[in-house]
């Protein structure tokens, strides 16, 4: 039966898994029909899909779960789709599955992992009912944070990532309450179940506004030099798709190509509409993508800065894909660590900013490593917040500012410098994870 919301017709209809489990939900899991098992495995993978992990992840989910079954599973994962297949001696049930929309929850892939784990030891014996209601159990689980901790949690990562670009305090406080209210305004749509365009565009244009009013009104009565207004591109990087174009790049490294492909044409898809906004503003404004004014502190003294503005602004990103206190905690260390040095790294050395920022990825993705042995979180709920912050997103929106205005060459130029940074981040993870992760070394 079709399902309404407020009076409309949904697009995507919800499936009730208990409904469709109830008529012999009192079987244990390992005695059930292939049907029914089939159903385990399906939403299983659907809700790893759903925290933002990359196809390799829920692939091995729906592995882990199928064997404990005793059966086969073979999927084609997309970005918000499964097509699947579990196999026993005698037959196959064949299923697809998808999302209404897709988003990050570290939380929530952190208790999957967990139930994985505890399936793996006692799925077999527990009731499907048991199951679907544990699963139910995730899956309801609200989010950590109110809209108002969202827009605070985006004021910090933003004014930190303003600074870290060479920006100073007006700038930061400027970029504190643009981001703070634009990742508001974007967390409101959200929880109305707008569309992604409609809550990316209007939380952007809000960031971006918002910066211009607190400037222009701190240059009219305290005579601040106009051109603080360069760092008002810092308001909107909240909207950088960290987790999308990592994914990206470590499916397309495991072959899964349509996952892969898929998640980059969806954090380039949100990357454009960001640029594109922010853009408009500044057209609209008469604004231009100046450098920043210098800051007037010493070598030592930025570098010793830049630990502590490193660590918020990964805090601040984590706190945004939902990530608890203390995994957001673990995040900041490991990215006030590997950020640092990259920026160290470009300052103090001849080298060039992809080649430092792959040394920071891996140094992100080996102490993630570490920590997931040590304390059990997923790799990528700590590499993805550390390394967001080197996305080179000013890079991107002045190669859309000069391409805008027509000025290819210039905009080709940043364009490509920005690429370039955005291929070697993946890169460093993938070869972390070569390094640090048996399973995910073989293509097996």
């Amino acid at each position: 039966m079709a399902e309404y919301n407020d009076g409309l017709l949904t697009n995507h209809m919800q499936i009730p898994w208990g409904e469709l489990a109830d008529k012999r939900s009192h079987l244990l899991a390992i005695n059930a029909s292939l049907r029914e098992k089939t159903m385990i495995v399906g939403r299983t993978g659907l809700i790893m899909l759903s925290c933002g992990t990359g196809a390799w992840r829920v692939r091995a989910t729906m592995n882990a779960i199928s064997r404990v079954l005793n059966i086969y599973c073979s999927a084609d994962i997309g970005l918000t789709t499964i097509s699947y297949t579990c196999f026993d001696a005698e037959n196959s049930y064949t299923e697809s599955l998808s999302l209404k929309a897709t988003g990050v929850n570290t939380d929530k892939l952190t208790d999957m992992e967990h139930f994985v784990q505890m399936f793996e030891d006692e799925g077999a014996l527990l009731e499907v009912k048991t199951i679907h209601q544990q699963l139910d159990e995730i899956n309801g689980k609200r989010g950590n944070y109110t809209p108002l901790l969202l827009g605070l949690a985006a004021a910090l990562a933003c004014c930190s990532f303003v600074f870290l670009l060479g920006g100073g305090p007006i700038e930061m406080l400027c970029t504190f309450f643009g981001a703070g209210l634009g990742n508001y305004t974007r967390a409101k749509m959200n929880g109305k179940q707008l569309t992604l365009f409609a809550g990316l565009a209007t939380g952007v244009a809000v960031a971006c506004l918002t910066y211009l009013v607190v400037s222009r009104s701190l240059e009219v009565l305290f005579n601040i030099n106009v051109a603080h207004e360069a760092g008002y591109i810092g308001a909107m990087l909240f909207a950088i798709p960290g987790f999308p174009f990592i994914t990206s790049g470590l499916d397309i490294a495991k072959s899964d190509m349509r996952s892969g492909i898929e998640r980059l044409i969806h954090a380039l898809s949100i990357i454009i509409i960001a640029t594109l906004v922010g853009w408009l503003v500044a057209l609209v404004s008469d604004l231009k993508p100046d450098s920043f004014l210098p800051v007037g502190l010493s070598p030592l003294f930025i570098g010793l800065l830049r630990v502590p503005a490193s660590f918020c602004g990964v805090f601040g990103f984590s706190i945004m894909f939902n990530s608890p206190v203390k995994m957001a905690t673990t995040a900041g260390l490991i990215g006030a660590i590997a950020n640092t040095l990259r920026l160290e790294l470009v300052d103090l050395t001849s080298l060039p900013a992809p080649a430092a920022a792959f040394i920071g990825a891996l140094t992100a993705g080996i102490l993630a490593s570490l920590f997931h042995r040590r304390m059990g979180y997923p790799r990528i709920s700590l590499t993805v917040p550390a390394i967001v912050i080197m996305v080179p997103g000013l890079y991107m929106y002045r190669a859309m500012y000069y391409l805008g205005i027509g000025q290819i060459a210039t905009g080709g130029q940043w364009f490509i410098a920005a690429m370039m940074i955005v291929l070697f981040l993946p890169l460093g993870l993938i070869v972390a994870r070569i390094l640090m992760d048996s399973d995910w070394r073989h293509a097996r």
